[in-house]
């Protein structure tokens, strides 16, 4: 046997074909030219952009809690009540004068808004002293 007939026990293993990125060849699977087919990159996503048009503020803004009140006037009583009539959050409800939040009723405050001459009796609201007023004038009463 001579040199040049030795043969090995491989075969040589096939040689890698490179091309910017490795195994795939040519464009290496990114398709052709731009931003997507060079390395590194990152697009932003489009909320990031929408973030940054919006403008900063300064500080922090604590909610307001338990300060907000359901607003009626007097006038909307007079129209929707007979004489003795009773109020409350809940009666003012169901005449849909309020609207609950959520499950919950708000805060009710009655605040002097046209004239008033019905004997009416309020409890669990807020009034203004004008309105006090003007209930104990008519013969009702403010609980």
């Amino acid at each position: 046997m001579q040199f040049n007939q030795l043969k090995r026990k491989t075969p040589n293993k096939k040689k890698l074909i490179v091309g910017r990125g490795g195994r795939r060849g040519k464009t290496s699977g990114r398709g052709t030219k731009g931003q997507k087919a060079r390395s590194g990159h990152r697009i932003r996503p489009q909320t990031r952009d929408v973030m940054k048009r919006l403008p900063k503020q300064r500080g922090f803004k604590f909610p307001k809690i338990g300060k907000k009140f359901a607003i009626v006037s007097l006038g909307q009583i007079e129209k929707n009540f007979e004489n003795d009539a009773i109020i409350n959050p809940v009666i003012l409800a169901e005449k849909k004068l309020i609207k609950k939040i959520g499950d919950k009723l708000p805060k009710v405050k009655i605040l002097n808004n046209g004239e008033f001459s019905k004997k009416i009796t309020v409890s669990g609201c807020a009034t203004s002293a004008s309105v006090k007023e003007k209930i104990e004038k008519a013969g009702g009463k403010v609980e």
